[in-house]
């Protein structure tokens, strides 16, 4: 038969474009084919910039260009693999749609927000497996060579004991989009969907959940005993930024006492740090510098883009027949985000097991 692979886009916004753009970089015979999403502006804006950047392998004709909250659908239908980068109250349910399908999966982050569609991601992706599908998480931390270099250090003892983990996610707000008149407020929402907990999640599992996945897996992919967080909204009040706080504190707790430290915001003006950083007995760690310091003094010197080694690696599965699957880690510290979300909306402790 033929060797192309027929790529989807379920949602055109800007990441999906991107990780549209990667999925053809990854293999030559790769074509996109179908598109959807809420607005059709953004179809065509998309359609034209993928185009751009990858020329031929855009084959997409308006009668595969689809709107509408069902028009995920057809494009899981026209596709042999999608990826989706949509909403992310969306995320488990195209999943696990596009698997059922028998169709191969890259799925943005992060995969839920709550218990009940974090739970239906692990079945999504349990699934997969025994399909023989490829489910990839967009969760990039775990393709970067310099990050898995340095989490071997650590586990290897080049810190000594960890006693702690501060994660940081601090900067300006996701941008905004005004409300066209013609535009419903479903419309409105669906397009600027950061901004409404009930598509985004709100902060933490939104953003903060690449920290977070980062701290779990230092400690040997380990989930925490509980959690108690803090948050609100104090200086991006106005409608154009929806019902989302703007800053979040959480404290986890791990076993041994080991204690993660997680912060994110999203107010202009204001101190920036995007980090992760980890304290041991014998030294500390700086997991995005990919470096340690302390009794061992290391640093990589690589290079290297994990948003296209990921697409590298999913066409791999699908052209070797040996699928990857995410599914040991993607679900997991997606709920460690939505419990810490949980414990800064209702000002409780939260235990893993109540999440």
């Amino acid at each position: 038969g033929s060797d192309i692979i027929k790529v989807g886009m379920i949602g055109c916004g800007g990441r999906n474009s991107g990780a549209a753009g990667q999925a053809l970089t990854a293999d030559p015979g790769a074509r996109l084919v179908a598109m959807c999403d809420i607005l059709r502006e953004r179809v065509d804006k998309a359609r034209a910039a993928v185009k751009q950047a990858k020329g031929d392998q855009v084959t997409v004709d308006d009668a595969h260009c689809f709107v509408g909250f069902d028009s995920y659908k057809h494009v899981i239908e026209a596709s042999d693999m999608v990826v989706i980068a949509n909403a992310a109250k969306f995320h488990p349910f195209h999943a696990m749609e596009a698997i059922q399908a028998g169709k191969h999966v890259f799925v943005e982050k992060p995969h839920g927000i709550d218990p009940r569609s974090v739970k239906l991601m692990q079945q999504a992706c349990d699934l997969a497996k025994q399909k023989k599908l490829c489910i990839v998480s967009g969760l990039h931390s775990r393709f970067h060579t310099g990050y898995i270099e340095t989490v071997r250090r650590i586990q290897d003892g080049a810190i000594g004991k960890i006693v702690s983990i501060e994660e940081n996610f601090l900067r300006p707000p996701y941008g905004v989009t005004e409300r066209k008149p013609e535009y419903s407020e479903l419309q409105w929402q669906a397009s600027t969907q950061y901004h409404f907990c009930w598509l985004s999640g709100d902060d933490v599992p939104q953003s903060l959940v690449h920290n977070l996945d980062r701290s779990s897996w230092v400690l040997g992919n380990a989930v925490p005993i509980k959690c108690h967080g803090l948050g609100g909204r104090s200086t991006m009040v106005e409608p154009l930024y929806g019902d989302v706080f703007d800053h979040h504190s959480v404290v986890y707790e791990f076993d041994k006492g080991v204690r993660v430290y997680a912060f994110c915001r999203t107010t202009t003006g204001c101190y920036d740090e995007y980090s992760s950083l980890v304290l041991g007995a014998k030294g500390q760690a700086s997991l995005l510098a990919c470096r340690i310091w302390g009794e061992t003094n290391w640093r990589w010197q690589g290079q290297c883009d994990p948003y296209q080694i990921e697409h590298d690696k999913l066409f791999a599965g699908i052209r070797s027949g040996n699928p990857i699957n995410c599914g040991d880690y993607m679900a997991r510290s997606t709920m460690i985000g939505v419990m810490g979300q949980l414990s800064c909306y209702t000002g409780k402790e939260v235990s893993w097991e109540q999440a």
